[in-house]
């Protein structure tokens, strides 16, 4: 990794951690901003693990849900219709 992408990545865990604090779940977006005024190729890099992060949380979630549905006999989640990705 790069040291854009390094520390993209430590502020993007830290901008996450931070979110429900500060009750704002795209306060993300303000940060990226801020970054762009002085490196786009940091923003890049930080709007990656963003997303990488939040597509994780996501996708945990559904786990713990599913497995949670299965435990207690209860239906399962629906996973959302391929976007074609």
């Amino acid at each position: 990794m790069s040291l854009a992408d390094d520390l993209a990545a430590k502020l993007a865990k830290d901008v996450c951690a931070s979110l429900e604090v500060l009750g704002d779940d795209r306060f993300y977006d303000k940060v990226s901003k801020v970054i762009l005024e002085v490196s786009p190729t940091m923003q890049d890099a930080f709007n990656t693990a963003i997303k990488v992060i939040l597509a994780e949380r996501k996708g945990r979630e559904f786990l713990e849900r599913t497995i949670e549905a299965k435990k207690s006999g209860t239906a399962a989640p629906s996973a959302p219709p391929s976007s074609g990705h």
